[in-house]
C-alpha cells in the first residue's frame, strides 16, 4: 500500500500535468482566418500583357534538412543538425539565392522566423535583407509553442511559412487557408496550411495572380485531396475572369504522368502521391525538370546512389502562359532536401 499511494499520486501529477499542457495548447492554438489581407501602402506596378517573367521556387527546409541528415518524420531519427550546421546551411541557401536578385519572382516555403528547430535565427529577415530591390510578403503556416515530438529531443517552438518576394508592386496579398485539419489534439501540433497569393495588374486591367503553395504531407491523402479541389476552384475562377494565373511551391505530390528520366537518381515510383489527371483542367500545363529531382526521402543521410528521389517541387499554369524554359538547380541536397527550381515564362493571348 505504500508503495501504490505514491504511484497513484506521481500518475495523478503526471495527468494533471499533461491536460493542463492540452489546455495550454488549445488556448494558444494558431487558428487563422479563411483569407488574412495585407497591408500594402504603394501604388501597384502596371506589368505588360506581354511580359516574360523569370520565376525561382525552393522549399529551404527551414536550413535544418541538409545532406547529413535524416528526420524523424520520414523513419529517421534526427529533428536538427547542430547549430553550425544550421548557420552552415543557411549560408549556402543565400549563397545560392545571390544569383537570383533580378528574378521577377522567388517563392520560399518553410523559412522559420523564431523556431527552436532552427535555434531561432530570423531567416525570413536574413533573406529578406539580400533581396534589397524586391518586395517581401510572408503567409504563416506553422505557429506552435511547443512541438513535444520526437520526445527524446522535441522539436520544441515553431514559427514559420511562405515567403513570396517580388520585384513588381502587387495590387493585393492574401493568405488563403487550405480547408481541412487534423483532428483534435494532433491539430494543436501540425501545420495549418495555406497558400499565399499576391495580384499584379496588367496593362489590360486584366490581373497576374501569383501563388506560392505548400500542401499538406505526413496524412492519409484526404487532406491533400480536400486542398487540391479548394485550389481547382480558386484556380478555374481566376482563369474565367481572364487572369493569368501562376502557382508555384511544394505540393508534396507528383504531376500526373510524369516523365522522369533522371539519368543519375534512383526516382521513387512506389511511394508517389499524384496529381489527378487533367487538374485542374486538360488545358492547364505543368511545368518541371525532367531530368532532375527536386525532392530526397529523408529516412537515411542522402547518397546518390541510394536515396530514392522524386519530384514535387514545380509550377502550374493558366493556359495563357507560355512555358519558355525550366530547369532545376542540381544542389546535390547539400542544404535542404529540396532542390530550388527556375522557368521562364511569357504571357500570352488566350487560346
Amino acid at each position: 500500500m505504500r508503495l501504490i499511494r505514491p504511484l497513484l499520486y506521481l500518475l495523478l501529477i503526471l495527468v494533471g500535468a499533461f491536460l493542463l499542457f492540452l489546455s495550454y495548447a488549445s488556448l494558444d492554438n494558431f487558428q487563422p482566418e479563411d483569407v488574412i489581407a495585407q497591408k500594402l501602402e504603394n501604388q501597384p506596378d502596371i506589368l505588360q500583357d506581354s511580359s516574360t517573367l523569370d520565376l525561382l521556387i525552393w522549399n529551404i527546409g527551414y536550413a535544418g534538412l541538409d545532406a547529413s541528415m535524416d528526420f524523424f518524420y520520414d523513419g529517421g531519427k534526427q529533428m536538427r543538425p547542430d547549430k553550425e550546421g544550421v548557420h552552415r546551411n543557411m549560408e549556402g541557401i543565400t549563397k545560392t539565392l545571390q544569383a537570383y536578385l533580378n528574378y521577377d519572382f522567388v517563392l520560399l516555403q518553410e523559412v522559420d522566423l523564431n523556431s527552436k528547430r532552427s535555434y531561432h535565427l530570423d531567416q525570413y529577415a536574413l533573406i529578406q535583407d539580400q533581396f534589397k530591390e524586391h518586395y517581401s510578403y510572408f503567409g504563416k503556416n506553422y505557429d506552435v509553442f511547443f512541438v513535444p515530438i520526437p520526445l527524446k529531443e522535441p522539436m520544441g517552438k515553431v514559427e514559420s511559412g511562405l515567403m513570396t518576394l517580388s520585384r513588381p508592386y502587387p495590387v493585393s496579398v492574401e493568405r488563403h487557408a487550405f480547408p481541412g485539419n487534423y483532428s483534435w489534439p494532433m491539430a494543436l501540433f501540425m501545420l495549418d496550411r495555406c497558400f499565399l497569393v499576391s495580384r499584379y495588374i496588367l496593362a489590360s486591367q486584366k490581373e497576374l495572380v501569383m501563388i506560392n503553395t505548400h500542401n499538406s504531407a505526413y496524412d492519409d491523402g484526404t487532406l491533400r485531396a480536400a486542398q487540391m479541389d479548394y485550389l481547382s476552384d480558386y484556380l478555374s475562377s481566376e482563369y474565367e475572369k481572364g487572369n493569368y494565373v501562376i502557382v508555384g511551391g511544394d505540393w508534396n505530390q507528383t504531376p500526373y504522368g510524369i516523365d522522369a528520366k533522371l539519368p543519375d537518381h534512383l526516382f521513387d515510383t512506389e511511394n508517389l502521391t499524384y496529381v489527378d489527371k487533367d487538374y485542374p483542367a486538360p488545358d492547364w500545363i505543368w511545368a518541371y525538370d525532367p531530368e532532375l529531382p527536386t525532392n530526397r526521402r529523408v529516412k537515411t543521410p542522402y547518397d546518390q546512389g541510394t536515396t530514392l528521389t522524386t519530384i514535387i517541387d514545380c509550377f502550374l499554369l493558366s493556359p495563357n502562359l507560355q512555358v519558355m524554359e525550366v530547369s532545376t538547380l542540381d544542389l546535390g541536397f547539400k542544404y535542404s532536401d529540396h532542390q530550388a527550381v527556375q522557368l521562364k515564362v511569357k504571357l500570352s493571348h488566350h487560346p
